[in-house]
């Protein structure tokens, strides 16, 4: 039987993070014609929640953490342990891609790699990291049998650059769950009693925050932002310069999924205001809710939402559209019919699932040359 092993997210059983919940998704969704073994962040995860098995899969512990500046490392680790029993290596990002010429060397088996957004493009990077992270793309490009893309738009730019062929699988939204909001709720978060917008991201320039923030701080209209305000001064220098607008609620990273779904089901609206990345988990989750979305006017937003959003650029444009709700206010119906067709976990693991039982070109180079040699005989 066909073993995959899962490298690249802080593991399962998933809290939250998009690679975490595709492979819990992954494990979920497994159809019994592979085995799955999924590398975890052994130093978050300690003592009793160190399962050794999740619904069938194996877990494997790796004493770094799976982010920040050791993720490299321990994506590396994990591909050199799955060398001793793996058929096929499933990389979640390039983080450790550039250790794939030597693991090549080694291992024969199939390797499938998602190559996640245009990382390299983050401000958030200086030099040194921003081409760490394209020479670890080239070498996913150059040495993976499959790449895969979450995004349309995504694939446009990764084919022309490379000029390669990716396979183009997107993210699942119908795990998360509208639930109503209780009294209790309401004294804990009250803008739960009135309309309000929300929006849930890193808090990094490439989301627009600042643009998001401006524009409601002109509105009299609530906005729930929940991000990691603490992690960077361009962060904290946002919350401090905005603390004073009674409208805005600056809320710290929710990892518990009721709290989160309850304050996302219950919104008016979602803002979007990511402009890197492929398909954006936040975004087909609020989708999956029924959300009418305003998203930054980029090409992976518009083909995440098939042109049938609204988008902004600027404050002004942000402003506007929530000056002017009858524009969006019936399109969550739209953005969940679009949810419902392309963004289920069924469809997105039975994509995967086949690209597990496919043989590595390695394998069938091989093959093909025993082939031709035999025939010669």
């Amino acid at each position: 039987m066909n073993k995959v092993a899962i490298i690249g997210s802080a593991g399962v059983p998933a809290n939250y993070g998009g690679f975490e919940t595709l492979a819990h998704q992954l494990v979920e969704e497994q159809s019994g014609d592979y085995e799955l073994t999924v590398y975890c962040d052994g130093a978050a995860i300690k003592g009793e929640d160190r399962l050794k098995t999740y619904k069938g899969a194996d877990l494997r512990y790796i004493p770094l953490p799976a982010n920040g500046p050791l993720s490299t490392v321990y994506d590396a680790w994990s591909m050199i342990d799955a060398l001793f029993y793996a058929n096929t290596l499933l990389i979640l990002g390039v983080s450790g891609c550039l250790f794939l010429p030597i693991i090549r060397l080694f291992f024969r088996g199939n390797i499938v790699v998602n190559i996640d957004g245009v990382e390299w493009r983050r401000e958030k990077w200086g030099f040194v990291a921003r081409n760490f992270i394209k020479i670890s793309e080239y070498a996913a490009i150059k040495f993976a049998d499959k790449i895969i893309t979450d995004n349309k738009a995504l694939q446009d730019l990764t084919e022309d650059r490379y000029g390669c062929k990716t396979t183009l699988i997107e993210y699942g939204s119908d795990h998360v769950k509208s639930i109503a909001s209780i009294e209790g709720d309401c004294v804990k978060y009250p803008f739960l009693r009135e309309p309000y917008a929300v929006k849930v991201c890193r808090i990094e320039p490439e989301n627009n925050i600042e643009t998001v923030l401006e524009a409601f701080s002109k509105v009299p209209f609530p906005l729930v932002l929940v991000g990691n305000w603490e992690v960077s001064e361009y962060a904290e220098s946002l919350r401090n310069k905005y603390a004073d607008c009674a409208n805005l609620h600056l809320l710290d990273p929710i990892y518990n999924r009721v709290t989160i779904d309850m304050i996302r089901s219950n919104a008016l609206v979602y803002i979007h205001g990511h402009s890197a990345g492929g398909t954006n988990p936040s975004l087909v989750e609020a989708m999956a809710f029924a959300l009418p979305v305003l998203a930054f006017d980029v090409s992976f937003n518009r083909e995440t939402t098939e042109n049938q959003a609204k988008y902004f650029e600027t404050a002004a444009d942000l402003d506007f559209l929530m000056s002017n709700s009858e524009l969006w206010i019936e399109d969550g119906l739209t953005m969940k019919n679009i949810a419902n067709r392309r963004y289920t976990w069924k469809r997105i693991t039975g994509l995967y699932e086949g690209l597990f039982l496919q043989e590595s070109s390695t394998v069938k180079s091989q093959k093909q040359t025993k082939k031709t040699q035999t025939a010669a005989a």
